[in-house]
């Protein structure tokens, strides 16, 4: 890691959505940022709905919120199995505190809405979603990328482009 280069933290779990998860992981990685996978035990092997693997760096008992500039929150199955945790509702809710960058996208957008923080923030999401995050307060708007505040929330993986280039440009890394 060089002195320019800035450490993400990835909260994955089993069946997260391949593309969601590998883009924005090799696009931070790309050129010397640290990326650490933080799951719900240390060395875990997760699997992508499509068969995408990864090995955890980290349980979430030993990831530290300071320790990172921003979080990604890959869609699929995964957040509905990260989010009964407290623990990791605690680190999310932690990470906006310190009003650090929470990039969230398809499902992933659903541990901001259980750690209790939609409430009055624009936000967009894997479009089934809709009502559900509008009656936890938020603003739904169906774009590609929403940003409000230190959040950036996109949809579906065809949003990907848009998703990695806004949490790149607002990392203010080199990606490409």
């Amino acid at each position: 890691m060089t002195s320019q280069s800035k450490k993400v933290a990835f909260l994955l779990a089993n069946e997260f959505e391949d593309s969601e998860m590998k883009n924005p992981y090799d696009a931070i990685t790309k050129n010397g940022n640290d990326a650490v996978i933080i799951s719900l035990q240390k060395k875990a092997e997760l699997a992508g709905k499509n068969g995408t693997k990864y090995v955890s760096h980290l349980a979430i008992d030993e990831a530290n919120a300071a320790d990172y500039e921003a979080l990604i929150i890959p869609g699929g199955h995964s957040p509905a199995h990260l989010m009964e945790d407290e623990r990791v509702l605690d680190f999310v809710r932690e990470m906006d505190k310190q009003g650090k960058t929470i990039a969230a996208i398809c499902h992933g957008p659903l541990l901001l809405q259980k750690a209790g923080l939609i409430h009055g923030r624009n936000i967009t999401a894997y479009p089934g979603l809709h009502a559900e995050l509008n009656d936890a307060g938020g603003r739904f708007i169906d774009k590609p990328v929403v940003v409000d505040e230190n959040w950036i929330t996109s949809r579906t993986p065809e949003d990907e482009p848009y998703f990695i280039e806004e949490t790149i440009n607002r990392l203010g890394v080199t990606a490409y």
